[in-house]
């Protein structure tokens, strides 16, 4: 069987990265954007692996310029708005494709292992469910990325445990996070 372990990415850095590096860490990994309505996301991102960090948590930070262009700038460019606006210190790799046919291997894997059950009944997920529904209906027909920050939850061992949508908040998701610590 599969595991995370099992694939490889480029860092935003242009080196490429066996993600069995992170063998027996709890990681966090999501697909992320600067320009989008959920950017401010890379905050809870941020909070959650300093808290976890020393517990073995590693937050993997994905940009996908796939959802209204809304990560236009180079990964050089990405990191520093990270850095800068948000502190972000946790890894990012280079901007990739996380749905339809030129999805990332690892992207295919993740929505494969944590297919899509919809969204949450908060009124973030009915606003997406209906935004998705009404203007691009089509996204809504398989287990691919909907948009910007959905989140997947990996235990020590490699295997995807939970998929999270965009409009969960990376705060929201502690709970889930320390019964795998």
């Amino acid at each position: 069987m599969a595991t995370i372990y099992d694939f490889q990415a480029e860092t935003n850095k242009g080196e490429l990265k066996s993600l069995a590096d992170y063998k027996g860490s709890v990681l966090l990994v999501a697909n992320t954007a600067s320009k989008c309505g959920f950017t401010y996301q890379y905050e809870g991102l941020q909070k959650v692996y300093e808290e976890y960090k020393d517990q073995g948590l590693v937050v993997l930070g994905f940009p996908s310029n796939q959802f209204g262009g809304q990560e236009p700038g180079s990964d050089e460019e990405v990191a520093e708005f990270c850095q800068i606006n948000y502190g972000v210190s946790f890894p990012l790799f280079a901007k990739s494709d996380v749905r339809e046919e030129s999805a990332s291997e690892l992207f295919q894997y993740l929505t494969e292992a944590a297919p899509f059950t919809g969204f949450d009944s908060s009124e973030g997920g009915q606003k997406m469910d209906g935004y998705l529904k009404a203007k691009m209906p089509e996204r809504m027909a398989d287990n691919s990325i909907k948009w910007n920050f959905t989140k997947f939850l990996v235990n020590r061992e490699g295997q995807v445990v939970k998929r999270y949508e965009s409009n969960v908040n990376p705060l929201d998701i502690k709970a889930d996070i320390e019964a795998l610590l």
